[in-house]
């Protein structure tokens, strides 16, 4: 029987991007007096994914409470719609946009901080802020996939919209750069035009390669627990912790 209810995690886990959120925007930075923003960058557009994810999971988890046992099928439509809205933002936005910015990050990091993040911000941002927005990221949705199964779209459709989210960030980045005359990253100042241009098509590729990492791992962790001889604690844990979705069909 799991320790801690995955309802109760994830409450915890909004609370931590809302505070991770509140104390990152507290900040003064120059960085976010200048044009775009906070939202210029990934790490800030990821945490507000996650936020709304969780939260998400949070009003899930609720109205399945409020739901369950009620017989009214009007409202048991709109919480496989809610479900239906959770699984989507996981798929597309919250594995593989969470993913790309902790590997993305790191690996620029140790190669050469001031690439992507250098000495000075640590006069701004504390250690453990930096980790809650690039460490924790990752745990926390792993955390969610292991503890609930998600039904992904269709491939072609979540390739298409994990598409249009990386070719709309890189128009951003490049929007900025127009009016501004600076790349939100530094070490896009340090790389030439052609470097730029393989740069972003490797993002996309990447970005496209975690989406299907991210409906791998999901369907592996299922698809074995499934396998396995049910005990009557793990019965209790996928009712409660599952897909929701499943437990309604049963009962219409």
């Amino acid at each position: 029987m799991a320790l801690v209810p995955c309802q109760v995690l994830r409450v915890a886990i909004l609370l931590s991007y809302c505070s991770i959120l509140c104390n990152y925007k507290a900040i003064e930075m120059p960085s976010h007096q200048t044009y775009g923003g906070s939202w210029k960058f990934l790490t800030f557009i990821d945490l507000v994914i996650q936020a709304v994810f969780f939260g998400i999971c949070v009003l899930t988890d609720l109205s399945t409470l409020l739901t369950r046992d009620s017989g009214n099928q009007e409202q048991e439509r709109q919480l496989r719609k809610l479900i239906s809205l959770r699984d989507w933002t996981l798929a597309v936005l919250a594995f593989p946009v969470g993913v790309f910015v902790v590997a993305v990050f790191w690996t620029i990091y140790a190669y050469d901080r001031e690439m992507i993040y250098p000495k000075l911000l640590d006069n701004f941002i504390p250690g453990w802020l930096n980790h809650g927005m690039h460490t924790t990221v990752l745990p926390f949705i792993l955390i969610e996939m292991r503890t609930s199964h998600h039904q992904y779209p269709s491939r072609s459709s979540g390739l298409a919209a994990i598409c249009t989210f990386s070719v709309s960030y890189i128009l951003w980045v490049c929007w900025i750069h127009h009016v501004t005359g600076m790349w939100v990253y530094p070490f896009l100042e340090h790389i030439g035009s052609g470097a730029r241009i393989i740069f972003f098509g490797s993002t996309t590729i990447l970005m496209n390669f975690l989406y299907l990492l991210g409906e791998v791992l999901n369907s592996y962790i299922w698809d074995t627990q499934r396998t396995k001889p049910p005990s009557w604690q793990d019965t209790q844990s996928y009712v409660s912790c599952g897909n929701p979705v499943q437990n309604l069909c049963k009962n219409t």
